[in-house]
């Protein structure tokens, strides 16, 4: 049986009509842009439909050279051994446990791949968010993160830290909103790089910082912020009590933390194959240890010095008439700005990415990390609609 990748690799080559343009674009723009892309990191680098795209792993923010990412993404599908394969290889313990045991070396391959694919066909805020027939899919990521700062009571002058902040996006639009100093870790330099330059490029460098290291062992002394938030991050944790637990202690006493959370819903039967397969495909597709129920999130906060005051599935209402389902960004509609998040959008810039590894221009291994986010994206919508999994687990709660 051939693989995903194998498919849509395939797919480029046997599909002129949807490779023509992109392939085009790729080796004309490619013979001019030899070296690794500069960057203004305003913004607008990955706007560009004709010129974009180059850059995906091939700009000079990198901090791995471009012979790296082929060793990268082997060493991180050797931490999913068996995935889409066989259901079930990787929800043994032992497969499990390897993962927990190397979750630095996961997640930071993780992020040094994905990146720039989701700048890319995403933008600066890497998540979900619940979304109404009236609002477009950045209005309801802004209304998401707004909606933690409310809860938060966040202001002027109040020190913030957001866990696994990503190239801080949501952490600038949540700043811009409250005008309070916001810290972000994440352990990937190459996040830490851009979302400084991010940071200055917006004249927001003296109330947003983000910081290179491990939530599992927070930098900061006890009691340092007023709040904190994490936004579909704490997934990547290998032990969320010892996370939550850094939260509290960085926490001034009475403090917050809110945060959306990647969970699995009460829909889900682990004896169903295909629940485990979707599953399964969610976590070898986004760097996750292992996905669990939220009751289990619900106790780790509990557990680590923390009441909940409030919690619920921010996507109860996916499928109701006057919302839009989280996933169907995934599924995308034909439009200029919704094209890259489309099934078709997705295969064009495979398609690209493929053509411009072939020639030499993106690193090898490029087109790899192209053919897991296609087939993730997959598993994601049908997790959405079947409601067995969310991404957006909403929590409050307080320090004790």
């Amino acid at each position: 049986m051939m693989s995903i990748q194998d498919n849509l690799t395939k797919y480029s080559k046997d599909n002129q009509v949807v490779v023509g343009v992109s392939a085009v674009t790729a080796v004309a723009a490619g013979l001019v842009i030899w070296r690794r892309a500069g960057m203004k990191r305003d913004g607008n680098d990955f706007s560009n439909q004709l010129t974009g795209g180059l850059k995906i792993l091939n700009n000079e923010d990198h901090t791995i050279s471009k012979n790296e990412f082929s060793s990268s993404i082997q060493d991180y599908e050797g931490m999913f051994d068996g995935a889409r394969k066989s259901t079930g290889a990787i929800t043994s313990e032992e497969s499990i446990d390897q993962r927990k045991e190397r979750y630095t070396a996961m997640i930071n391959h993780f992020y040094n791949l994905v990146t720039d694919f989701y700048e890319w066909g995403w933008g600066q805020s890497f998540h979900f968010a619940p979304r109404f027939m009236d609002e477009t899919f950045p209005e309801s990521i802004y209304r998401s993160e707004h909606h933690l700062a409310a809860r938060l009571g966040l202001t002027r002058g109040m020190k913030a830290l957001d866990m696994g902040c990503g190239v801080g996006g949501p952490m600038r639009n949540i700043c811009v909103f409250t005008k309070a100093n916001i810290d972000g870790i994440t352990i990937n330099q190459y996040q830490v790089n851009i979302g400084n330059k991010y940071n200055e490029r917006k004249g927001l460098q003296n109330l947003c910082k983000l910081t290179r290291g491990d939530f599992q062992h927070l930098p900061w002394d006890k009691e340092h912020f007023d709040c904190a938030f994490a936004i579909e991050a704490t997934c990547h944790s290998p032990d969320r009590l010892v996370t939550f637990s850094g939260v509290n202690r960085v926490l001034k006493p009475k403090g917050k933390f809110a945060g959306y959370e990647w969970v699995m819903t009460d829909k889900y039967d682990p004896n169903n194959k295909d629940h485990v397969r979707i599953k399964e495909g969610i976590e070898v597709g986004n760097g996750l240890p292992t996905l669990v129920h939220y009751k289990e999130i619900l106790k780790a906060l509990e557990d680590s010095g923390f009441t909940v005051l409030e919690h619920y599935n921010a996507n109860e209402n996916a499928h109701a008439a006057n919302e839009i389902p989280w996933y169907d960004t995934l599924n995308g509609k034909m439009s200029i700005s919704g094209f890259r998040m489309t099934h078709i959008g997705r295969l064009v810039t495979h398609s690209m990415v493929w053509t411009l590894e072939l020639i030499g221009i993106a690193p090898a291994g490029s087109t790899r990390v192209s053919a897991l986010l296609n087939a993730t994206a997959l598993d994601l919508v049908e997790g959405g609609k079947l409601e067995i999994f969310t991404p957006s687990y909403y929590f409050l709660c307080v320090k004790k």
